[in-house]
């Protein structure tokens, strides 16, 4: 699963999501999708928007984590 770090992001930099919509153009519903996992995709021109006013990769955005956790098995005897 991808995640979309815009909240991280925006905290660290003091910005909130009204000043993002505000200066990129994207729509507050559209960032609200994102910030919260229910958009299904991210365009690359709503992703370089995004970069461009937070200063940053579209690396420093898009998250891969783990679906699940994996348990690590016991060593068995013989």
């Amino acid at each position: 699963m991808i995640e979309i770090r815009v909240d991280e992001l925006l905290e660290e930099r003091g910005r909130t999501f009204y000043w993002l919509a505000k200066e990129t153009g994207i729509s507050h519903s559209t960032l609200w999708r994102l910030k919260k996992g229910k958009s299904v995709g991210i365009n690359f021109a709503t992703l370089e928007r995004i970069c461009q006013m937070l200063s940053c990769q579209p690396g420093d955005v898009l998250k891969l984590a783990s679906e699940k956790k994996t348990v690590p098995r016991r060593a068995t005897m013989k």
